[in-house]
């Protein structure tokens, strides 16, 4: 792999890998809401401590569930994303 590719997140026998961000809050979001609706997470990070950085390909951080509630946290997650976007879509529209 060189240094250009975008890494992939690890295989993990039994767990997938459902979101995946540059940033801990954002996960960390992701898992406090899939752990409300009580679906079990689990968050690899592979940032690199060593050059501090927070964003980027270095800095990945992902969001794994066990593979029996992946449709479920899947499904979640995409209406949690769905309800930001008509969230700033309405703060966008009162601007006008």
């Amino acid at each position: 792999m060189s240094l250009f590719d975008h890494p992939r997140p690890n295989d993990i026998e039994n767990w997938v890998c459902v979101k995946e961000s540059g940033t801990d809050y954002e996960i960390e979001l992701a898992k406090n809401y899939l752990s409300n609706l009580k679906i079990p997470s689990n968050i690899l990070s592979k940032r690199d401590t060593a050059y501090s950085l927070v964003v980027g390909d270095m800095a990945l951080v992902y969001l794994y569930v066990p593979v029996e509630f992946e449709k479920k946290a899947r499904k979640a997650l995409d209406e949690l994303d769905q309800s930001d976007a008509d969230l700033l879509t309405e703060e966008g529209d009162d601007l006008e």
